[in-house]
């Protein structure tokens, strides 16, 4: 319900230019919407626009506003056509603490907060866990650990973490070149946590030799805490996602690894091998709010807020009717057209990794699927 008051809103109404060239209104689009608990930016922009990834032109569009990704539960959109489409917003009476975010992060879960891409020495080289009490072959919350090669303080909190994939490049030449490709190895997770090199699955990566190492994803499975020192450390296990098993890694605790806000922005431009890698949380295939992992990073011009359509390359397949069906080997090759899958944003970069939420999607993201701009 839009509480109206002429002297409370003639100083509180902020007018938003929306432009045609650029963040086109959809056929659709309500002329008065509500803000509800549970929007996000992303959600609502969809409401108004056809490409929800330019909300932030209309937020730019006023440098007066100085906290532009506020807004909250009770906030009013009207949509004017004065000299042009406008949207006015009519902020309401709320809290500092009920701001609409720009995407659900709530949906992620343990996915926002357990993903780091480290250099393979230094994942080989760090503290590990080499026993359990009581000689268990896991650990769960409540249970002694038994650390080698920590150098820590009583009391001083550390991440349990375990190797996922390694990433490897193959470059053909120039490294623009869209023949150069990154690709995640998975790791074989009876092996992987005890001995280094990892063990890598290989299969169907399209490359034969192990590549150059761009580096080890590590997933932050539990917290523990100090409670004695020396050659052997003990380690009070607080929280897991998973049991702990001997040769999981033990390193600091990062209290803020990704930003309070994210804005979907289309990129400047796109790399020629940007494609999907890996999965964050499923085998093979990955759907909406799922986390996937992405040939970029920030040596590509890659920032948090950035978003991609992804597009599923074309399959190729024997033309029968062309050729003679009832022959193998007869029938001309043929490429089919390649299909858009949906829209990926990304929420954390390291040099040559980056890690995407997919926002939407129209069918599921596999690996080797590729990104474009999102138009």
């Amino acid at each position: 319900m839009i509480k109206k008051s002429i002297g409370l809103l003639a100083g509180m109404l902020v007018t938003f230019a929306v432009y045609a060239a650029g963040a086109q209104l959809r056929a659709s689009h309500p002329d008065t919407y509500t803000v509800r608990r549970g929007d996000t930016l992303w959600d609502i922009s969809a409401k108004f626009l056809s490409k929800p990834w330019l909300w932030p032109e209309i937020w730019q569009a006023n440098p007066q506003v100085q906290n532009p990704h506020l807004i909250y539960p009770g906030d009013v959109l009207n949509l004017s056509f004065i000299n042009g489409p406008t949207l006015k917003l009519v902020p309401g009476v709320h809290s500092s603490d009920d701001a609409v975010p720009a995407i659900p992060l709530s949906e992620l879960g343990m996915f926002l907060k357990d993903m780091r891409v480290m250099k393979s020495e230094d994942v080989s080289s760090a503290p590990y866990v080499v026993g359990m009490e009581e000689a268990r072959l896991r650990g769960t919350p409540g249970q002694n650990l038994y650390v080698r090669n920590l150098q820590a303080e009583p009391g001083q909190r550390w991440a349990i973490v375990r190797p996922t994939h390694v990433f490897r490049g193959f470059e053909q030449g120039d490294k623009n070149d869209a023949e150069n490709e990154i690709v995640g190895h998975t790791l074989d997770a009876d092996v992987s946590m005890v001995r280094s090199p990892w063990s890598e699955d290989f299969r169907n990566d399209g490359h034969y030799g192990r590549g150059d190492d761009l580096g080890v994803e590590v997933s932050v499975i539990g917290t523990a805490e100090t409670l004695r020192t020396g050659d052997v450390s003990t380690l009070l296990l607080l929280d897991s996602t998973m049991e702990i098993r001997k040769g999981d890694r033990v390193m600091p605790v990062d209290d803020h690894p990704y930003d309070p806000y994210f804005y979907p922005h289309a990129p400047k431009s796109v790399s020629p091998h940007a494609r999907v890698i890996a999965f964050a949380d499923a085998l093979d295939a990955a759907g909406k709010r799922q986390v996937v992992a992405l040939s970029i990073g920030k040596q590509d011009g890659v920032e948090n807020g950035q978003t991609y359509a992804v597009w599923q390359p074309g399959e190729t397949i024997a033309d029968d009717v062309a050729g003679n069906s009832w022959r193998r080997g007869t029938s001309p090759d043929v490429t089919l057209p390649e299909e858009f899958v949906g829209h990926v944003m990304v929420f954390r970069t390291f040099d040559r990794v980056s890690y995407g939420l997919i926002m939407d999607s129209l069918r599921p993201v596999h690996r080797g699927d590729t990104l474009r701009m999102p138009e």
